[in-house]
């Protein structure tokens, strides 16, 4: 089985998490595409069976500009993908994480950790290890 870690942090506190990520897929046994979004390969992403994308709330409960230009990219190609999202906030509700889980689900695509797993600031130790479960969910 082969997952993607695909995530921008501009504080660390979502590179935490997709770290965290990034060991619980590796410790499920699956190969692991680790990047960020800005250097992400869409067709390497797409090609793997289970997909996490991590962003930081931005602005008004937004995606990180990186995140948002990947994820446009892959739109139209989502359907029947498996995905979580995850990411850290200082504001608001997580707002951005169900618009998120909403996009996916309209392109065709199944959000396989509900509307997302979110942590305000920085992760706490239990954060981490629900990103580590979130990981190794296939």
């Amino acid at each position: 089985m082969k997952k993607a870690v695909v995530y921008a942090s501009d504080t660390g506190n979502t590179e935490m998490m997709a770290n965290a990520v990034m060991e619980g897929a590796k410790a499920s046994g699956a190969d692991v595409y680790f990047e960020t979004a800005d250097n992400a390969d869409a067709s390497e992403v797409l090609g793997c069976d289970v997909i996490f994308l991590g962003s930081a709330a931005m602005g008004a409960e937004v995606l990180h500009d990186n995140v948002e230009a990947l994820f446009q990219s892959m739109e139209g190609s989502l359907s029947g993908k498996k995905i979580g999202i995850f990411g850290s906030y200082d504001w608001g509700d997580g707002q951005w994480l169900r618009d998120w889980a909403a996009r996916i689900t309209a392109a065709g695509g199944t959000v396989i950790n509900g509307e997302g797993l979110m942590a305000h600031l920085t992760p706490e130790p239990a954060d981490l290890d629900n990103c580590r479960a979130l990981g190794a969910m296939n």
